[in-house]
């Protein structure tokens, strides 16, 4: 166990751990979400958000692999951070493929498990909308190459989560059914994770820190954060 600046950070042992492909994927800036509308009055927060119904699809834009990502947060409202294993510096959230047809929300919760090995968690909000980064060239041609596919890149839908276990469940080598992915890991806030994070990997972040910043804010209710609907009635993001 470790410090970076005011975060505790937790290491694994994964000197026996199989090598894994360690080159850094790149990011095209996804495109700009429409604006949200106003959140209500100020002493209220609420997830209500207005979007045209074409990017709330569970279809993923054309060309571009379905992928998860978990935003998991502790009781201090703090993200789970890990350190990928053979890239120096390199801190992210879990993230990982759901396949055709999978739930996207088992397809996360899946995930977590397989890569951090936590099951005590709580689904607060979903992402109404996809977002996508670009391969680059050469590891569009690699990864396509090993999966058999013809993909752009990746798109993903995000997912807040809260933990409700005990740090001693967190698990670096999952559940052993898959590589593991990180080789330290840390709570940390969401402008910690911004300053830590690989910048290919920033664009995204940032538009899912916008997303969920109702439940971030200091005087959030979680009650009223995990209640806003849509303007046509349609929950975008619930519990």
């Amino acid at each position: 166990m470790g410090s970076l600046g005011n975060s505790v950070v937790f290491r694994v042992d994964c000197r026996n751990c199989p090598r894994e492909f360690s080159n850094g994927l790149g990011l095209g800036v996804p495109p700009t979400p429409p604006p949200s509308p106003p959140l209500g009055k100020p002493s209220r927060v609420s997830f209500a958000l207005s979007i045209p119904a074409a990017l709330s699809t569970e279809i993923p834009p054309e060309g571009y692999r379905r992928n998860v990502g978990i935003c998991l947060v502790n009781t201090s409202k703090k993200i789970f951070t890990g350190w990928r294993i053979r890239i120096p510096h390199t801190w992210q959230m879990p993230q990982g493929g759901a396949d055709e047809g999978e739930d996207l929300r088992k397809a996360a919760m899946r995930e977590l498990r397989e890569e951090t090995g936590v099951t005590s968690a709580e689904f607060l909000a979903e992402a109404p909308y996809w977002l996508t980064y670009d391969f680059p060239r050469q590891i569009r041609i690699k990864l396509n190459r090993r999966w058999g596919t013809n993909y752009k890149g990746q798109a993903q839908k995000w997912f807040l989560l809260k933990f409700t276990g005990k740090e001693e469940e967190i698990n670096l080598l999952g559940d052993g059914s898959e590589k593991p992915e990180f080789k330290e890991w840390s709570w940390r806030l969401p402008e910690q994770l911004l300053d830590i994070a690989g910048d290919f990997r920033k664009p995204v972040y940032e538009q899912v820190f916008k997303l969920f910043s109702p439940y971030f804010s200091a005087d959030a209710d979680e009650e009223d954060c995990l209640s806003g609907k849509e303007t046509n009635g349609k929950e975008v993001l619930r519990k």
